[in-house]
């Protein structure tokens, strides 16, 4: 499956590796499952592991690790639907940072 995305940064990279650490540690998802992971696999409403409770941690443990601040008014449906939205998310908020 060919994406017309540019090519990654330094920082886009060392994002998408910290969101697949804190994937993994803040929903216990294995090495596997997290390695599955592409811009198009679904996160909230596809992986039984992230329930609303679990969004709060997730998110939390994001702003911590890439010293960034979610404001409430970020978290909606959009952001959370694939791994590729979160992670353009991130990036965004890390570039404005």
């Amino acid at each position: 499956m060919a994406t017309n995305l540019p090519a990654p940064t330094a920082q886009s990279e060392e994002t998408e590796l910290l969101l697949r650490q804190v994937l993994a540690d803040v929903l216990g998802l294995s090495a596997e499952r997290i390695s599955e992971l592409d811009a198009s696999s679904g996160l909230f409403g596809h992986l039984p592991e992230l329930d609303s409770m679990a969004v709060a941690g997730l998110l939390t443990e994001l702003e911590d690790r890439l010293d960034i601040i979610i404001e409430d008014d970020d978290v909606d449906g959009e952001m959370l639907e694939t791994f590729g939205a979160l992670l353009t998310f991130l990036d965004a908020k890390r570039a404005d940072g």
